[in-house]
This record gives C-alpha cells, sequence and structure tokens, in this order.
C-alpha cells in the first residue's frame, strides 16, 4: 500500500477520483473540497466542487 503525502491541491483531488472510482463517493466529496479550498483560483475551485455532485458535506460550528 502507497503512503499518501498531501501537500498540493492536485493530490486531494486525485485521492478525490480514486475514492470516487471505488465507491466512496462522501470520502470523495470531502476530499474534492478539501482540493476546492486550497485553490487560488476561484474559477478552477468552483470547477472542482461542480466534478463531485453533492452538497456540501462539513459541519460548521
Amino acid at each position: 500500500m502507497a503512503l499518501l503525502n498531501f501537500n498540493r491541491p492536485a493530490d486531494y483531488l486525485d485521492a478525490a477520483r480514486e475514492m470516487a472510482k471505488t465507491g466512496r463517493p462522501t470520502l470523495a466529496r470531502l476530499l474534492a473540497e478539501e482540493a476546492a479550498d486550497r485553490t487560488a483560483d476561484t474559477t478552477e475551485a468552483d470547477r472542482i466542487r461542480a466534478e463531485f455532485n453533492g452538497n456540501s458535506l462539513r459541519q460548521e460550528d
């Protein structure tokens, strides 16, 4: 099993796609949200969020 290293938004996005591919849509959405949050370009962040269906799954205080 490979050790995952998340340093860039692309790392989160790659993991999100892998989770979606393996039938884990909730985890995929959370990883995609993190990728979007770490993306400086708001247009790209919106595109990332749109790639993964559903509403935000984060709980805010």
